[in-house]
């Protein structure tokens, strides 16, 4: 990399899933990288690999306070994403969304920094059209036991928009669909980590409602690409749908972790959650358009990926307590890595 294409990134929520992965393709690629995490959900065991670089730095910091730093670029990750985690502190939630947009947006106006949104498909709620398209408003419950990260998020569109619109800040909003990959949290309660967690056990894929009810997955690996070029495209004013348009049904993609653990797990039937969306799928048009962007990862493929990191961190987990089994490399096979764990 020429050092006149050298930039200093911002990434808040670093340390998580999703932006751990960003920060990895960052650094890997010669930019100067801020790592910001306040480790509610995020770990430093994701970001480990990366502290003896030198275009790599940790700062601790919640943001919904301030953040005095000079950069370049930010990309705005910070918020948990996943059921368990933000309705365990709902007021947290919506004030990471709200004042840490507002906070990640005045460092952009002082800097004219370039800053991008990490929205989510919440946006859309329990949606009434399929595909969803960018221009479709959603159908979302306000007061909801969801509604804490739908609204946050949706309010955080907001403020990105007014400020583009207010101050001629150069914004990106990113409407993020189901992502799945190594680094998910084990405990996130979300259907990728909860069926591998389960089927690794030997305990049973629980799949809410009749089954039916489906999702569009799209590899980490993907969608990390996606946000990239999403920052460095032309200013198209406007959110982009970022996911796998592909869509699979709860029952396939429990059965598909079947078959990438070789697990022998009954699936269990339970009633489906309130205001649990019965359909997304992205339409990624506008994706392909401005970004020359779509997934590329099968399902298969990447839930092979992810079954060998869940088998080696449960099985390291497992020795680490002193219980029956050996420590699983990630190259081994799925079924290895379950009768290790058994």
């Amino acid at each position: 990399m020429k050092e006149s294409d050298r930039k200093r990134i911002l990434v808040t929520g670093g340390a998580g899933f999703l932006g751990s992965h960003l920060c990895e393709r960052l650094v890997r690629a010669g930019q100067d990288v801020l790592c910001v995490d306040n480790f509610y959900t995020g770990t430093k065991e994701n970001i480990a690999h990366l502290l003896g670089r030198t275009n790599f730095e940790l700062l601790r910091h919640d943001v919904t306070f301030p953040l005095y730093v000079e950069v370049d670029e930010i990309y705005n990750l910070a918020c948990p994403a996943s059921p368990v985690h933000y309705q365990h502190d709902p007021v947290q939630t919506t004030k990471t969304s709200v004042n840490g947009a507002i906070n990640m947006l005045g460092l952009a106006k002082r800097l004219r920094a370039r800053i991008l949104q990490a929205s989510t498909s919440e946006v859309y709620g329990d949606p009434e059209h399929h595909p969803q398209q960018e221009g479709y408003w959603g159908h979302v419950n306000p007061v909801g036991i969801r509604s804490c990260y739908d609204e946050g998020k949706r309010c955080a569109e907001t403020l990105f928009m007014d400020y583009h619109r207010q101050h001629g800040l150069d914004v990106r909003i990113a409407r993020i669909f189901n992502t799945y990959g190594p680094r998910m949290h084990p405990a996130d309660g979300r259907v990728v980590s909860n069926f591998i967690t389960q089927a690794l056990a030997g305990q049973p894929l629980t799949v809410y409602g009749d089954g039916a009810q489906t999702r569009a997955f799209c590899y980490v690996d993907d969608m990390v690409d996606a946000l990239i070029r999403l920052m460095e495209a032309p200013a198209s004013g406007m959110p982009v749908n970022l996911g796998n348009p592909c869509e699979s049904t709860m029952l396939e993609i429990a059965q598909a972790v079947l078959r990438a653990t070789g697990s022998q797990s009954r699936i269990a039937m339970r009633p489906l959650p309130a205001d649990d969306p019965h359909q997304r799928c992205p339409d990624i048009t506008l994706a392909r358009q401005l970004l020359g962007w779509e997934p590329h990862t099968a399902l298969e493929d990447g839930l092979r990926r992810t079954v060998d990191y869940f088998a080696a961190r449960l099985a390291a987990q497992a020795h680490a307590e002193g219980a029956p089994g050996n420590v699983v490399p990630v190259s081994a096979s799925a079924r290895e890595a379950r009768a290790a764990l058994s």
